[in-house]
């Protein structure tokens, strides 16, 4: 069944063409990723679906009574407000409804018109959910574990994304919108989500960047280009190899088409005896094909992103030793050591909150460690893309702040106009003449990459970079990162572009502990280990770490009275191990069954039950290897003695 239909929608915002005379269906039951490059208007089809922006033609058709929820690309705006109340807004409508229907009740009205009235209200309030709000609200909290007390602001943007994806959720959508919905999320929030939405009964509609979300979640592509909605049933694996024979097939028919034309052209040149006697249907013919020629949409240019390289540096790049550091006594990582060579390709990997930007600023020496000792190699040229983006100037064009004040910069050890070098990187002359505050999210993260990437580096330190790329100039940018013959260190969540670009991972598991990997993120994932989850949803100003005028504190850790083990918790201690090692096992036989494609093809009550049951057992290991970490350091300590 036909959920919502476009019939020959069109949209412009001035001379920029969003639709034109574009079309789809989408069906009940779907997920269907909504692909195209940054800028060209997929948030303003979420806009046009859920009734915010008009069409300037065309008709839009969607199921009566559709219930549509859709999930913000940007974080939330009132911070003022706490979790409960944020999440809770998602039910606005439900509670409406209820609030309706116990009106009209109370009135007493017993006529036909009144109980039709109540009938409908009363189908309304169950296919939203039900009566019992609070056990939604509860549900959704829990599940998502979110601090209801809290307000938003005093959350990190991870957390936030969080409250806003339980909004999302809460009213039990049968249509759900969601507009790079792995933005700001950690990887244990990216993988939750993925599970959720793969359960999810109703259609889904989605925007994102992350290819291996995609992979897993799409049933279909939905391809915006040049103003035209194109679709592709099937996997994202699937549409890459459709669309490349696609691309092979109008290269050569427009080849053809071309050779065609360019012979009616001559024939049509020719002398007076040749144009006396020509075929006037033939010439008929030539202007259509100048028509058909003149209307032909011409493909789209491709990313060009080149990475100004500095001199060769020392074959040392950066050595730690036993460094240990952390905030208001709690440490993030202990005794930790680490060997950085030239040519290494390192990727950080770890959920939101547990060290990772923090151990890049040690590594780079912007942040002194409580314990331990850090030195950098020779001849380092450091470009540092920080996870927290520089902040634009939204007054100044692109042109400005690419430039400095100057049409040409030097790239390669030759000079270069501004434009030109923009040009690879998706932004037209006219764009690069815009102010930066009317450009999209992704359009600034360009910018920044840029403006980097004039740096003449050998050590190139990326921390989040991929967030609101599209998937054509991430690809781009995963090739000339792998063709960079410096030193590279990144920070990402997403998966398949740590399996592109790194050779070794360094991972933050559970238990608290760093451990370097060879390979990227997948090969990780088949060692079987678990990553470690931040226990502190909220800012890091919240760990008061940083004083007024913007110093950092040493992290203070405070003296443990020493005891004896005793005999009960040394007998304790022996036996963890196996305990950990039986839970993990039944943690990865829990995770195989519900990543299975069949999963949730299974009654709910099934579903549930095990999806429980792997919660449960997470918890548990959770509780063990911290009551292990607990006593092999009361273990270490009597050692130490």
């Amino acid at each position: 069944m036909a959920l919502l239909n476009f019939d020959d929608v069109s949209l412009e915002f001035g001379e920029q063409i969003i639709l034109h005379k574009a079309g789809f269906t989408l069906d009940a039951g779907e997920r269907v990723c909504l692909m195209g490059r940054n800028g060209a208007g997929k948030s303003t089809i979420f806009n046009i679906i859920s009734g915010d922006i008009q069409p300037d033609e065309g008709k839009i058709h969607s199921k009566t009574n559709l219930r549509i929820s859709q999930l913000q690309q940007t974080l939330p705006q009132q911070l003022d407000q706490t979790v409960h109340e944020f999440v809770l807004g998602g039910l606005a409508k439900l509670k409406s409804w209820i609030d309706q229907y116990n009106s009209k009740l109370a009135g007493g009205g017993q006529d036909k018109a009144t109980l039709r009235e109540l009938d409908a209200l009363q189908q309304l309030i169950e296919q939203g959910g039900g009566w019992k709000i609070d056990n939604q609200l509860e549900q959704i909290m829990t599940e998502l574990q979110l601090p209801a007390d809290r307000q938003l602001g005093e959350l990190s943007g991870g957390w936030q994304r969080r409250a806003a994806l339980g909004r999302a959720l809460i009213s039990q959508p049968e249509l759900l919108l969601l507009d790079e919905p792995t933005n700001h999320l950690d990887l244990g929030a990216i993988q939750w989500l993925e599970d959720t939405a793969f359960g999810f009964q109703g259609s889904i509609l989605f925007i994102t960047h992350d290819r291996a979300f995609m992979q897993r979640l799409a049933t279909r592509i939905l391809e915006l280009d040049r103003g035209q909605l194109r679709s592709w049933p099937g996997s994202y694996r699937k549409y890459l190899s459709d669309k490349e024979r696609l691309l092979e097939d109008e290269v050569r028919q427009n080849a053809l088409f071309d050779k065609r034309l360019e012979q009616e052209e001559t024939w049509v040149r020719q002398g007076i005896k040749a144009r006396r006697t020509r075929n006037e249907g033939r010439v008929r013919a030539l202007e259509k094909m100048r028509e058909q020629y003149s209307q032909r949409v011409k493909p789209q240019d491709k990313a060009q992103i080149q990475i100004e390289e500095g001199e060769v540096s020392g074959r040392k790049i950066i050595e730690i030793r036993n460094v240990t550091h952390g905030f208001g006594g709690t440490p993030l990582f202990n005794k930790l050591s680490l060997k950085i060579q030239r040519g290494d390709r390192i990727g950080l990997v770890g959920n939101n909150g547990v060290g990772k930007s923090t151990l890049l600023r040690i590594l780079l020496g912007e942040i002194e460690p409580l314990t331990g000792t850090v030195k950098q190699g020779t001849n380092l040229q450091i470009a540092y893309f920080d996870q927290l983006r520089e902040k634009l100037d939204p007054e100044r064009t692109v042109l400005e702040i690419i430039g400095d004040g100057s049409e040409y910069i030097r790239i390669d050890g030759k000079e270069r106009h501004v434009i030109g070098y923009l040009k690879g990187f998706l932004f037209s002359p006219k764009r690069a003449m815009t102010k930066i505050k009317v450009l999209s999210g992704g359009e600034c993260n360009r910018i920044i990459l840029a403006k980097l990437f004039t740096q003449a580096s050998n050590l190139l330190v990326l921390d989040e970079p991929t967030n609101d790329l599209d998937v054509e100039t991430l690809e781009v940018l995963e090739q000339r990162l792998c063709e960079y013959s410096g030193t590279l260190i990144v920070v990402s969540h997403d998966r398949e572009f740590l399996d592109n670009v790194v050779t070794s991972t360094l991972v933050f598991e559970q238990g608290g502990t760093i451990q370097r990997y060879a390979g990227g993120y997948s090969d990780w994932m088949r060692q079987g280990k678990q990553l470690q989850e931040d226990q502190v949803p909220y800012r890091e100003a919240d760990r008061k770490d940083t004083n007024r005028d913007g110093s950092v504190n040493l992290p203070v850790v405070k003296d443990r009275k020493q005891s004896k083990l005793s005999y009960k918790l040394q007998l304790e201690l022996d036996g963890l191990p196996d305990k950990i090692g039986a839970v993990e096992k039944e943690i990865v036989q829990l995770h195989q069954q519900t990543h299975a494609e069949q999963f949730y093809n299974q009654s709910y009550e099934t579903v549930r039950l095990e999806l429980e049951q792997l919660a449960h057992k997470e918890a548990e290991l959770e509780q063990l290897m911290q009551r292990w970490n607990e006593l092999e350091s009361k273990q270490t300590e009597l050692q130490a003695q």
